[in-house]
């Protein structure tokens, strides 16, 4: 007796739609007229559709569901499809690889956009404005540097990193302070209070237990 493993047969095309729909595709591709190639491949894309709702959420939904019929029969399937006949160059097309940034950031709590925004406040020709922009970037390097490090910092760290980022050329005027920013943990719920309460007088009432425990006279064995 043969046993027909998962191992020995065809590898499945689109496994969304099962064994099932895949061989149902292969028996419409060997039917030797096309009217009944066509009538058996309406049945397959309707319960294709059942076996899949959230397609229907998908704009022309049918169109997909006929190009998944074309691509489980491996583009051989002969039949009056409605929309036109995908190729399977246009399937199995690799997409080009996405270049990933080399650039090296100087002070990664930072980021590489407070260094490009460097760039842009150097460029400034008016005084003022530049002054402006500048005073923005210290603030956001106030903020980022409390979120990414938990704790908070003197407006003169501030002053020294941007500084050296910007290789001197961007200077905060003396009589500006910065905003404000500290950092703050997480507020914990009630319900989540209410479970530390409940946890510390267990452990309370166990540590007591064990106290008790330890203090009764140990039996010296004798039965009176």
């Amino acid at each position: 007796m043969t046993f027909d493993y998962n191992t020995t047969r065809r590898k499945l095309i689109l496994a969304e739609y099962g064994r099932n729909v895949q061989n149902m595709v292969a028996y419409i591709s060997s039917l030797p007229t096309k009217e009944e190639r066509n009538r058996h491949a309406q049945v397959v894309i309707d319960l294709m559709g059942f076996l899949n709702p959230h397609l229907r959420d998908v704009a022309d939904f049918k169109h997909k569901l006929w190009d998944h019929l074309h691509i489980i029969s491996d583009f051989k399937i002969d039949v009056d499809s409605p929309y036109p006949k995908p190729s399977a160059d246009a399937i199995h097309i690799k997409p080009e690889p996405l270049g990933y940034p080399q650039s090296r950031i100087r002070y990664k709590h930072y980021g590489k956009t407070i260094e490009i925004m460097m760039q842009k406040a150097k460029n400034i020709d008016d005084p003022e404005r530049k002054q402006q922009m500048v005073e923005s970037i210290a603030n956001f390097m106030k903020m980022a540097y409390v979120t990414w490090n938990k704790d908070s910092v003197a407006d003169e760290t501030i002053i020294n990193d941007l500084k050296e980022l910007s290789n001197g050329e961007l200077v905060l005027e003396d009589n500006v302070n910065l905003s404000k920013v500290e950092f703050r943990p997480v507020a914990t719920s009630s319900r989540q209070k209410t479970q530390l309460q409940k946890n510390n007088n267990q452990n309370n009432k166990n540590r007591q237990n064990n106290r008790n425990q330890g203090n009764r006279p140990k039996s010296n064995g004798k039965r009176y």
